[in-house]
């Protein structure tokens, strides 16, 4: 089985990180960073503005990449690599009736770096990245579902 790459979007608003939930299945209480798998023949950033539209309904400007981050479950032998990129919001809202096509992201929402923290999320080192101005790689990061 093939690496899996993927795109997500770190968007932070008066000190707010814009999280999704990470599984269709609204018994599974993991939030993520909102983004997805890039498509082949289209920029990373240009997969990434797709995805952050498709389940959120925002519309972002992507910036530097910020964190490298490596998922793996050996058992099935799948492996995604993440690529986080800090992203400026420039249209839309949040809205409850919002849709993803994929019906994958249901829940949407802004929170503090403590609301975060008090969080089930992935990867564990999005809080300190999402809230200070560096560069992280998390290698290897087990697959939880």
């Amino acid at each position: 089985m093939p690496i899996r790459l993927a795109t997500r979007a770190i968007i932070v608003e008066d000190n707010h990180l814009l999280i999704v939930n990470a599984w269709a299945d609204p018994a599974n209480p993991l939030w993520c960073a909102p983004g997805g798998g890039a498509e082949m023949h289209a920029s990373l950033p240009d997969n990434l503005a797709r995805e952050v539209h498709e389940e959120t309904g925002l519309t972002v400007q992507v910036g530097p990449p910020c964190l490298v981050n490596e998922y793996h479950e050996e058992a099935t032998g799948f492996h995604q690599v993440e690529i986080f990129f800090r992203c400026k919001l420039i249209a839309g809202e949040l809205r409850d009736d919002w849709e993803d096509p994929e019906r994958i992201v249901s829940k949407r929402r802004w929170v503090t770096e403590e609301e975060l923290s008090a969080l089930p999320h992935k990867p564990g080192s999005l809080g300190q990245i999402a809230f200070s101005r560096g560069f992280g790689y998390d290698p290897l990061e087990p697959l939880i579902r």
